[in-house]
């Protein structure tokens, strides 16, 4: 496909070459230049004709205001366009009823009168016609459709008068090549649409061959599906048997687990025994401390009026002292306050630290209490199910 639009793009570009640079020309738009005197009384007459039609199209816009633009149009305008309105007025009721046609006929030709009358005095005063152009505004009809239609007539026949047959000639081959090209396209267009055809039904097959294996890989899962619950009965067999074993084993070491309470229930009698007997002996200790306490006290009392008289004479020497002390607890204080808050700020921050450490050390403890519950929950279920299947089984058999 790539190789066919290539090919095609380099077949184009030759012909493109090709083309006579006149036939372009003659494509361009004109330079509306008349050369001839019958070109430019042809031309000019054209023109009248576009500027009269413009004119008469904006007649009923200015009819319409005629209140705003007295003004501006002056009286004798404005007594024309009256009398044009009256007329048209009249010649309406006359086509709606049924009239004679030489009244009609008058009235048809009282009215191309009046326009004519009234374009006369618009063309006068060219400034007036460019002011009303730009002030009056009309709501589209097909007088537009006709208007254009006039200008592009003007054009096309200043294009004629322009074009020699020469050029004729080239612009007419240019058109008829043009056309071969355009009906190659159209077979190149063809054959990609059945290229495309061709893609969109190899595409269509391997659809379709994956759907095919879908339903393969679909069929294999619903049998891996079968095979899975074969594996899930198995297991819980398996669980079952372990657990009757679990049981088993269970009751067993209860019954060791009494001998042994036994046992430890005589050794706790032998030893209160025995700490009965050593309870006399701390007691009469207790005793002969309480006698050394008392001595000790008498000694202290002695020694402390001894350390009295020293203390007063250190007393003294403390209230010199503490004079000093003051004057340097005042600089102290500044820089006691200073370490406060840096102390605070550090006692902030560790009490920061240890409460987010207690938050998650009573989060992790709250997971953890509520993991063991829950499997504990679970285990006791599990085996309340086990039970109550294992009654049915017992009464069914009984």
């Amino acid at each position: 496909m790539m190789k066919q639009r290539t090919l095609e793009r380099d077949m184009a570009t030759p012909q493109k070459a090709a083309t006579p640079l006149g036939a372009m020309r003659m494509l361009e738009p004109c330079q509306l230049k008349p050369d001839s005197r019958e070109t430019e009384r042809i031309l000019t007459v054209l023109d009248e004709t576009i500027t009269k039609l413009q004119m008469t199209r904006l007649i009923p816009g200015i009819t319409g205001s005629l209140e705003r633009l007295a003004t501006v149009l002056g009286p004798e305008i404005t007594a024309s366009l009256l009398e044009h309105q009256k007329l048209s007025n009249e010649m309406q009721h006359l086509l709606t009823s049924r009239g004679e046609e030489e009244t009609k006929r008058a009235k048809e030709q009282h009215l191309k009168r009046s326009l004519r009358h009234i374009l006369r005095l618009f063309l006068a005063n060219p400034l007036l016609c460019q002011e009303l152009k730009d002030e009056v505004q009309v709501r589209p009809s097909r007088a537009d459709v006709f208007i254009k239609a006039f200008v592009e007539f003007r054009d096309f026949t200043l294009e004629k008068f322009q074009t020699s047959p020469a050029e004729e000639e080239e612009k007419i081959q240019f058109m008829e090549e043009t056309l071969l090209r355009a009906e190659q396209n159209t077979e190149a267009i063809a054959a990609l649409r059945a290229e495309l055809a061709a893609a969109i039904q190899t595409r269509k097959e391997e659809v379709d061959k994956k759907d095919k294996m879908i339903e393969d890989l679909k069929t294999t899962m619903e049998n891996l599906a079968k095979d899975c619950k074969a594996d899930i009965q198995q297991m819980k067999q398996k669980g079952e048997k372990q657990q009757k074993e679990e049981v088993e084993a269970s009751q067993d070491r209860c019954a060791r687990l009494q001998e042994e309470v036994q046992c430890l229930r005589a050794q706790f009698s032998a030893l209160v025994q025995e700490h009965r007997a050593s309870e006399l002996v701390l007691r009469k200790r207790k005793c002969r401390v309480e006698m050394e306490i008392g001595n000790w006290i008498q000694k202290y009392d002695t020694d402390m009026a001894e350390k009295q008289a020293t203390y007063d004479e250190i007393h003294a020497v403390y209230t010199e002292e503490k004079a000093q002390l003051a004057q340097l607890m005042e600089k102290h204080a500044l820089l006691l306050q200073e370490y406060s808050q840096i102390v605070e700020e550090r006692r902030m921050l560790k009490q920061k630290e240890e409460e987010e450490l207690q938050e998650q050390a009573r989060r992790n403890c709250a997971a953890t209490c509520i993991q063991a519950f829950w499997k504990g929950y679970l285990a006791r279920i599990f085996f309340k199910t086990k039970m109550k299947k294992g009654k049915g089984k017992g009464k069914g058999k009984k």
